[in-house]
């Protein structure tokens, strides 16, 4: 029975969007409906993320947003809830930033939003719920997940992580790694799989490569984890996110080349191509560490297509280090590269740290790193015009052609002058490449 409508506002990486298909999972439980507008909600979530400055101050300004819904509707409640809130003292300034907050938890305790909101109802009081650690054994339950996509699927792997880069927040907010045992995963992909309709199963987790490091007497590593998922009968490809160079082992890389339901789209974070800044970011590699990597991956994995994070203007980057990032993006060729500002983040290494950059040395150099990875990536893909595509994932038909993804997330708009299926896998020879999209026909 409908009690309401719920809306939900998602911020961040596609750890938060799954935890966002959590909550949805649990509302709907509860009998609330998901609506199209803010407007029409009577539940409203805020799902936020604290990686970057910019993410925190777009969440802000849009909880700001619901003050005149709220005066619309007194009944509404507003939840606000993720890594943002997780941080020291944040829940307790939006509460009186925003006196209409009815609930707030961390990101460490997203299954227990149904009993907040229970416990709500009931007493109609403020529920300030931040759990300062999670311990997946006791604290994590299996929720109902309303999945965002009719064809894609996230699967939680690992929670959390031990790397503590000197740039990065989410050690803090999320806490130390935490593995799902290996069965309980099998288990999801494996429903996921007899559905019939998910044909894109993503494995999540903040580095999936150190997965099981934390188990006792644990003999599954990732590389075992992954093609033992990839043996599973049935229509489907896996995907992974996110790895961490340090940890990609050489047979990861061929457990990636000999199977062919494990995608060869590939996202390695480099963050930066200069020896000096990886050692202030803590990220325990070289740039010939990760360069022998990439070597490795082109010699074995056939079709491979590679992409990566890079933080410019980091603490103390001079131009020699950010030449050198230059030089790497230029020897690998990324098919492509997500490309950001160093921001400071509270209660992190970095923060602290001598020889900050003013704004416009981080601006003018991230502009042209932009412009030389645009035209490699242009590059890239006018390279494929001429070659065959597996595994192309049909998503949807239009009225004159069939909208299709390759292995590495780029659209494809196929030719109908064959008769193709929705959600299913195709091979697709790519003739032009325009107006950033690729064109092909069905073979």
């Amino acid at each position: 029975m409908q009690i309401g409508n719920y809306y939900i506002f998602t911020y961040g990486c596609q750890m938060n969007v799954h935890e966002s298909e959590k909550l949805a999972g649990i509302l709907e439980e509860r009998g609330y409906v998901h609506c199209e507008k803010p407007e029409d909600a009577d539940v409203l979530v805020y799902n936020t993320c604290c990686i970057r400055e910019g993410a925190e101050q777009r969440a802000v300004g849009n909880i700001g947003n619901a003050k005149p819904i709220k005066k619309k509707n007194p009944n509404l409640i507003v939840a606000v809830c993720g890594c943002m809130t997780q941080q020291k003292n944040v829940a307790n300034n939006l509460k009186k930033k925003f006196p209409f907050i009815n609930i707030v938890f961390g990101a460490n305790n997203v299954e227990f939003f149904g009993e907040y909101l229970d416990l709500f109802l009931k007493q109609r009081k403020y529920q300030n719920k931040i759990l300062e650690d999670k311990n997946y054994q006791s604290n994590t339950r299996s929720v109902n997940i309303v999945r965002d996509d009719k064809y894609s699927a996230y699967v939680n792997i690992t929670y959390g992580c031990n790397n503590f880069c000197t740039y990065c927040i989410v050690p803090y907010v999320r806490g130390r790694e935490i593995s799902r045992p290996a069965e309980e995963i099998y288990k999801e992909v494996k429903d996921l799989i007899e559905i019939g309709h998910y044909k894109i199963i993503t494995l999540l987790g903040q580095n999936v490569n150190s997965y099981g490091n934390d188990l006792k007497d644990n003999k599954v590593t990732f590389p075992k984890l992954l093609e033992h998922i990839a043996n599973f009968d049935g229509d489907f490809e896996i995907r992974f996110m996110s790895s961490h160079p340090k940890d990609l082992s050489d047979e990861l890389i061929d457990v990636i080349a000999r199977n062919k339901k494990i995608s060869k789209a590939i996202h390695l974070p480099v963050q930066s191509g200069s020896n000096n800044v990886l050692k202030l970011m803590n990220r325990n590699y070289t740039r010939e560490k990760y360069l022998d990597i990439i070597k490795k991956m082109k010699e074995k994995i056939p079709n491979l297509s590679l992409s990566t994070d890079i933080i410019v203007g980091f603490v103390g980057e001079t131009e020699q280090d950010f030449q050198d990032t230059v030089n790497l993006i230029k020897e690998v060729k990324f098919s492509n590269a997500y490309i950001f500002m160093y921001s400071k983040r509270k209660g992190t290494v970095a923060e602290k740290m001598e020889g900050h950059l003013p704004l416009e040395v981080k601006r003018e150099r991230i502009h042209k790193l932009l412009e030389i990875q645009k035209e490699i990536t242009n590059n890239h893909f006018v390279n494929l015009i001429g070659t065959i595509q597996e595994n192309v994932f049909v998503e949807d038909e239009k009225q004159t052609f069939y909208l299709g993804k390759t292995q590495c997330g780029k659209v494809v708009k196929i030719k109908k002058d064959k008769q193709l299926d929705s959600g299913s896998f195709y091979s697709v020879k790519i003739t032009d490449y325009s107006g950033g999209n690729l064109y092909g026909e069905a073979l």
